[in-house]
């Protein structure tokens, strides 16, 4: 069952940042088959879907080292990127979709407030993903691993989506499915929910959230539970 650990103050959020792998769409399958791909190209034997999962959250690079075993020869890390990247260019949208749910949650969130990706994969295709599959149009930014000199957990990105949208961080929700999210929205001091239904779910109670969601469904229910509060 979703659950509420605080009550999230609906009225005053006027910004909400997801992430995109894990919380908006299932991308495991193209990003697996590409690392795999990735893997055969360099004559490393391919590795289950379900281990990969695990290395998703903190962008291509980190995926790709943890992929390889953390090698020191980064030259050769470098090389796997390009590789993985050429191949994920060419089959992101194979099997990625969006989550039964989230274009609901969307639609009944969107009245009256901002709403922003934020994500650790690179922004070329997190933008090409988001157009392709529809959610472009609810979202003003679209911000990337690449977009800003830092990655999440590190705040910078969310401050300048808060910074932009002309609010602050408590009128600010960051949705996500793993710790790294949560990170990132407590030292962006904004609210947070934590998705355990995502790719990287084994995390997201590792850190405590305001409110923990079982589907994308539970972001609507997640707000009006904080309504029903204040009446």
């Amino acid at each position: 069952m979703a659950h509420s650990l605080q009550p999230i103050p609906s009225d005053k959020i006027r910004l909400i940042v997801f992430d995109l792998d894990g919380t908006l769409i299932d991308s495991r399958k193209d990003l697996a088959n590409s690392i795999n791909a990735m893997l055969i190209d360099f004559q490393r034997q391919p590795l289950p879907e379900e281990i990969i999962a695990e290395y998703i959250g903190d962008g291509a690079g980190m995926l790709v080292r943890r992929a390889l075993g953390d090698p020191s020869d980064e030259a050769f890390v470098e090389r796997a990127l390009t590789s993985f990247l050429n191949h994920y260019r060419e089959h992101k949208l194979d099997y990625t979709y969006v989550y039964d749910g989230v274009f609901d949650a969307l639609d009944a969130l969107k009245t009256g407030r901002q709403m922003a990706v934020l994500t650790n994969k690179p922004v070329i295709p997190a933008q090409a993903i988001c157009e392709a599959l529809g959610l472009s149009p609810y979202f003003f930014r679209i911000y990337g691993g690449n977009s800003f000199p830092t990655k999440k957990p590190d705040p910078e990105g969310l401050t300048t989506l808060i910074r932009e949208a002309g609010l602050q961080p408590e009128e600010t929700l960051m949705v996500g499915d793993s710790d790294v999210d949560i990170l990132t929205a407590r030292r962006a001091k904004t609210w947070v929910i934590g998705c355990r239904y995502g790719l990287s779910s084994h995390t997201v109670e590792s850190i405590p959230s305001d409110y923990l969601a079982d589907s994308p469904r539970d972001w609507i229910s997640a707000l009006d539970a904080a309504k029903m509060n204040n009446y």
